[in-house]
């Protein structure tokens, strides 16, 4: 293996739940769904911006745009690396993989997390609402592979979703399904696998 990818959302980074009340929590509360909302899905795509996502939110949950604004607000201040990843990451940096991430983000949550400190870990990204395409759709894992010429055989692509890791097995992509409940665990696997 030489080639390690990284989703991001609840795999590098996440919300420490300590930091969020049942409120908070139950607004966001489908984040977990698959299928995603549409209106999530069209801003991770970049079509949709962040004034039509806090409307869009608005409606979704019954609350004045306000108050759905100040949630979104929040929850993009609110992402923190996730601590044993950022440790794995680093001494996969440290080992010589070549460390690249493919998620699904949109244009204000991948602007907060790209000034954090893990980030300068990675060689290159591909980031759904830049390319306007998201996982698990083909082309996004093509655009992948030609970007940073990456031969499958030699990739791991690390996702917390069954979808789209089976999406980058199609590929002939290897991959670690990622367990968002258990970080400790998944990156301990990732260790023995890997260092």
């Amino acid at each position: 293996m030489k080639n390690i990818v990284f989703d991001l959302g609840r795999v590098v980074f996440a919300q420490n739940p300590a930091k969020s009340d049942d409120e908070y929590k139950r607004f966001f509360s489908y984040v977990s769904q698959s299928p995603m909302p549409r209106f999530w899905v069209d801003y991770d795509l970049g079509v949709s911006s962040f004034d039509r996502v806090v409307e869009d939110l608005s409606l979704y949950r019954g609350v004045s745009q306000s108050f759905a604004r100040e949630m979104l607000e929040l929850s993009i201040s609110r992402q923190e690396s996730i601590v044993p990843t950022a440790e794995l990451i680093a001494d996969l940096k440290a080992a010589g993989y070549r460390l690249y991430v493919l998620s699904n983000m949109s244009r204000e949550f991948i602007a907060y997390l790209r000034n954090q400190e893990v980030y300068s870990h990675f060689e290159g990204d591909v980031i759904s609402c830049e390319e306007g395409v998201v996982k698990p759709m083909p082309e996004i894992y093509e655009i992948l592979l030609s970007r940073f010429g990456l031969n499958p055989t030699d990739t791991l692509f690390i996702d917390d979703r069954v979808e789209n890791v089976l999406a980058a097995q199609s590929f002939g992509i290897q991959t670690f399904h990622f367990d968002r409940e258990d970080p400790v665990s998944s990156c301990q696997k990732l260790r023995e696998i890997l260092l």
